[in-house]
């Protein structure tokens, strides 16, 4: 993580300013080092270049010594399978099993490899209208972002897309962060491999509990983000006191009247951020300001079944053929 964040950060458990011995730096960027909260004497530490502030009752040795994902776990415990899925020709693959095909050749390290057949499996995996209105968003938020000169904050960045095509086009320090060291590990060795790491910085936290100082954030993203983080009941409280300019989210939206997509979505508690209503009245309540921006409508399919992981799917919705309300949320 580079230097800089040290003047944003505080403890996450009860926001104490932290004592910071730092042990290895590589110019602006610190390598390793031991964290301790003055006020509570929690612990904290800087890995292999990744800030881990990840609150006490987080399994953060375990999470640490994650290095495998649960696709890779699966596979090693069933060869045959990892067989199959690696040697069938590609084009013999349906899209998801291309897409863990994909996966697993990014674990290894092989990034050109994956990017094609992950591009390939893209393609065939969502709709036209559903890259097409994804595509417009990106690159909406590319040109929201285009005058901005700050460090920008990349929440729940899971595989780092958004990241790295930001990276691609900005110069300004970019923070992807997850509560995933694996992840982060991930996302380190590809943005290496292609030259767009020395503006990164990774962060290891629950969103929930951020160790970020009250305003301390002037902008934030997320792509798709919203739905996936886990009880996000006091979430964009804790957005609303860290930031203190923008919060872009990349979004899509179900429409309630959509019956059997819109049961799943209550039934599995996922409608404060996957119903455009909810999630209006969601960031009203915890006293933002929201606009939504570059609005699309588009037809979505659901994904394909895996034919080699017993009928896995990439995405668990739509169940069934919709259209999606696609917009930056845009929030102050």
């Amino acid at each position: 993580m580079k230097g800089f964040l040290i003047e944003m950060l505080e403890c996450p458990v009860c926001h104490g300013d932290l004592n910071w011995k730092i042990k290895r730096c590589c110019q602006d960027r610190i390598e390793e080092a031991e964290i301790n909260c003055k006020k509570c004497s929690e612990n904290y530490s800087v890995k292999e270049g990744i800030g881990l502030f990840l609150t006490p009752e987080l399994p953060r040795n375990d999470l640490w010594e994650e290095l495998n994902s649960q696709l890779s776990k699966y596979l090693s415990e069933n060869p045959e399978i990892k067989n199959k899925l690696m040697e069938t020709p590609l084009n013999n693959l349906n899209p998801a099993d291309q897409f863990f095909r994909a996966q697993i050749l990014e674990e290894e390290g092989k990034f050109i490899q994956a990017k094609a057949v992950f591009n390939l499996a893209y393609s065939k995996l969502y709709t036209p209208d559903y890259q097409k209105c994804y595509q417009a968003q990106i690159n909406y938020l590319k040109a929201r972002l285009s005058t901005n000169k700050e460090p920008i904050i990349d929440l729940a960045s899971g595989r780092g897309e958004l990241a790295e095509i930001l990276l691609r086009q900005f110069t300004q320090p970019i923070v992807l962060t997850d509560f995933s060291p694996r992840v982060l590990r991930q996302n380190q060795k590809r943005l290496k491999f292609y030259g767009l790491y020395e503006q990164v910085s990774l962060l290891a936290f629950d969103v929930r509990r951020t160790p970020f100082k009250d305003r301390a954030i002037k902008v934030m993203t997320t792509n798709l983000g919203l739905p996936n983080i886990e009880g996000p009941d006091q979430l964009l409280f804790e957005l609303r006191r860290i930031i203190a300019g923008d919060f872009l989210a990349i979004s899509y939206f179900f429409d309630e009247d959509d019956k059997e997509n819109a049961t799943f979505i209550k039934e599995s508690r996922l409608d404060q951020f996957l119903f455009l209503r909810t999630t209006l009245e969601f960031f009203y309540a915890s006293g933002w300001q929201v606009k939504t921006e570059n609005m699309m409508l588009g037809k979505v399919s659901p994904t394909p079944a895996s034919e080699i992981l017993e009928g896995t799917r990439i995405d668990t919705l739509p169940l069934t053929e919709t259209k999606l309300k696609w917009c930056v949320i845009a929030a102050t």
